[in-house]
């Protein structure tokens, strides 16, 4: 990892601003989940991951309770990254088909990892000064990842909040309607593509399943 994400990833960690969602995230290190009851928590801010010469960035909305939270790494350890991963390494994204703990030896080729919030927050609703506070390190993640191409959002929340980061600093000349599979043509000439979260919700419902996040996957390196 390069000098400038080491910096951005060190101030993530640090951050302090959402004092909500700080002490959210000492509360469940503390209460803990039973399966988890020996491990020591990450409980602070959850960094982006990944290949810094990253053609593609899949972003979700939050770290998981006992995912993110727990482990310290976006999608690792929850039932939402167990099957992203899994898709991941289908298509030649991931090297692994599970993410387990932040030094498992986990390698992504070309894609970079991030949430929209660095934080979970109380039932999976973050207050719209929590998003804003959060939006410059995602601002920063972007800027810096030179070569990226597409960016897929996992779920609708993180869809809208993409599309707000971009209404930042650009004016769009149509409204973006998500829908899983749509790609759209962002102003500084990256794709987006929208994909349901992968949540054990939408997989259980199968409005989401292995074969469709494939297929989405293989559309994103195709575009790259």
């Amino acid at each position: 990892m390069n000098i400038k994400f080491k910096k951005i990833n060190n101030s993530i960690i640090k951050c302090k601003k959402c004092t909500r969602l700080i002490k959210f995230s000492k509360k469940i290190s503390i209460l803990k989940r039973k399966q988890n009851f020996n491990e020591v928590y990450w409980a602070k801010p959850v960094p982006g991951f990944g290949d810094i010469n990253a053609k593609l960035m899949i972003v979700g909305l939050a770290p998981a309770a006992h995912g993110g939270t727990r482990t310290g790494r976006a999608f690792t350890g929850d039932k939402s990254g167990d099957f992203l991963f899994n898709c991941l390494y289908k298509v030649n994204i991931s090297n692994l088909s599970k993410s387990l703990s932040l030094n498992d030896g986990l390698k992504l080729n070309g894609t970079y990892i991030t949430n929209i919030l660095k934080c979970v927050p109380p039932g999976d609703k973050p207050l719209n000064s929590e998003l804003n506070n959060c939006s410059d390190y995602f601002d920063y993640e972007i800027k810096n990842l030179k070569k990226l191409k597409v960016i897929i959002t996992l779920g609708r929340i993180a869809f809208d909040n993409c599309i707000k980061f971009y209404n930042k600093n650009f004016i769009f000349d149509k409204k973006l309607i998500f829908k899983h599979g749509v790609k759209y043509h962002l102003p500084d000439g990256k794709i987006l593509i929208a994909s349901y979260h992968p949540s054990p919700r939408n997989v259980n419902t199968k409005i989401i399943n292995t074969k469709k996040m494939i297929s989405l996957l293989k559309k994103a390196k195709k575009i790259i």
